[in-house]
């Protein structure tokens, strides 16, 4: 089939004497992908129009027509009732030609100084920065959920872990805020994104601009653009944008993969730190005894699956001349999924953290094993005994040694075999060698006292208007 628009034209076929080849038609049609623009057509279609009739390019009657035939096109689209054309290859297109079933002539001044590139990656950035602003809503509603799970746990005392062995007690809340943190960064980013790709690239058409006498400051205005591109042909050609929000995503994904990580860790039998809920567990078939943290373990493969759109995206830009070509038109399915997948990642993330139930005796249980005390020990004999630290090491390092040889723990030696090593530790050794007394201890800023915690859970209430 060709791509007409009635007597048998097709929109740009002109220049052609054959219709597509049906493969041609199908590799060439992005209509199911684009189709979720159709919002941002019409409103850049809109504004192109205002704009035109400002202008004087085109009479406020057929500007009157347009925008009344707009109207109809977006409630048919609202309603379900628009007829999708798909031999008409994308949204703009099968906006175009129904606009032209519903108004006739006038709807084919519409596209008077306009192209489709220019006005495909308009809708692109404004698609674009919608769902910026989604995710960052979900981003700052899974830190809110954080920040009240920290703010429950700020005494909750946990082993801290490098190179996935007991290092220091720590706390629970101290924990669940450093993925605050990770999240803050990541909704900046974010926002930056947004700010950077806020240029609008109407008006500059196919790559040279137009010799019609527009005003593209007044696109953007009404767009709500901060200010039109400078350049028509970066204008038409640039996915950086796209590649940035995709990026940004790719390492917000990332920092989820690495929570749901500890999830999987945390509630599984040999930890036993916490448990999901039924809702965000699954079973086995054979085995009823399983809960299966499913949920954590998908955001973990998917954090991948987004890192590869973005790959895929910069394998399309990366050998490109100016100005546009057709690799491009794969960027929305990329940039789609790319936010549906993690948008879908952080609200099954949120939902967990919302609902999980930690075992505070289990860990705490935990803390205490692995002498993870042994800094605090360390520490005592530099305050108290005046030792330099590295020789504090090395005693704390011979006690740690004579501890393992009975199976025991720091605090479970007797003063004699403490002073065996060195004569002059006395009885208030011990009073460091508890996990509650060695978090509390960390009172540094950003460290994991619970007085600390509950400074930054505050901190945080105020900055995500918790309260």
């Amino acid at each position: 089939m060709a791509v007409t628009t009635g007597k048998g034209q097709t929109m740009w076929g002109g220049r052609f004497a054959a219709t597509p080849s049906e493969i041609m038609e199908e590799i060439n049609a992005s209509l199911d992908i684009d189709r979720r623009m159709a919002q941002e057509d019409i409103a850049g279609s809109r504004a192109h129009a205002d704009m035109l009739a400002e202008m004087g390019i085109i009479s406020a009657d057929d500007n009157e027509a347009i925008q009344a035939g707009l109207d109809q096109i977006l409630e048919e689209l609202k309603n379900g009732s628009f007829p999708f054309r798909r031999e008409l290859e994308d949204i703009h297109m099968n906006v175009e030609a129904r606009l032209k079933e519903l108004i006739g002539e006038p709807a084919g001044r519409l596209h008077t100084a306009r192209s489709r590139n220019d006005q495909v990656v308009t809708d692109f950035r404004l698609w674009t920065r919608g769902a910026l602003d989604e995710s960052m809503q979900l981003v700052a509603g899974l830190q809110g959920a954080l920040v009240k799970r920290a703010g429950e746990n700020t005494e909750t005392v946990m082993p801290g872990f490098t190179h996935l062995q007991t290092a220091q007690p720590v706390t629970l809340g101290h924990h669940l805020l450093a993925y605050v943190e990770m999240a803050e960064r990541d909704r900046s980013r974010l926002l930056g994104c947004a700010e950077r790709l806020n240029e609008c690239p109407l008006g500059s058409a196919a790559l040279a601009g137009t010799g019609f006498p527009i005003d593209r400051d007044m696109t953007a205005e009404a767009l709500g653009f901060a200010r039109p591109m400078a350049n028509s042909l970066d204008a038409v050609s640039a996915r950086d944008f796209a590649l940035e929000a995709l990026a940004t995503l790719s390492i917000a994904a990332t920092h989820l993969s690495r929570l749901a990580e500890e999830i999987v860790l945390w509630t599984s039998a040999q930890f036993s730190f916490a448990q999901l809920t039924d809702a965000w567990s699954t079973g086995s078939s054979i085995m009823p005894q399983k809960r299966n943290p499913d949920a954590a373990e998908l955001i973990r493969a998917k954090a991948s699956l987004i890192s590869g759109l973005y790959m895929s995206l910069q394998g399309a830009v990366k050998a490109l001349p100016l100005a546009y070509a057709k690799d491009l038109q794969d960027d929305k399915r990329l940039t789609f999924e790319a936010f549906d997948t993690f948008n879908l990642c952080v609200r099954a993330m949120t939902g967990m953290i919302e609902t999980i139930h930690f075992k505070p005796e289990n860990m705490r249980a935990a803390a205490a094993k692995g002498f993870s005390t042994a800094t605090d020990l360390a520490d005592w004999l530099v305050r108290e005994l005046g030792l330099p630290f590295r020789e504090a090491h090395h005693v704390t390092g011979q006690l740690v040694a004579k501890a393992e040889e009975k199976n025991c723990d720091l605090a479970d030696l007797s003063l004699d075999e403490m002073q065996a090593v060195h004569k002059d530790i006395n009885n208030s050794v011990f009073d460091v060698l508890t996990v509650e007394a060695s978090a509390s201890s960390r009172t540094s800023y950003g460290a994991t006292s619970p007085v600390r915690v509950t400074e930054q859970v505050t901190q945080w209430k105020q900055r995500l208007r918790l309260e």
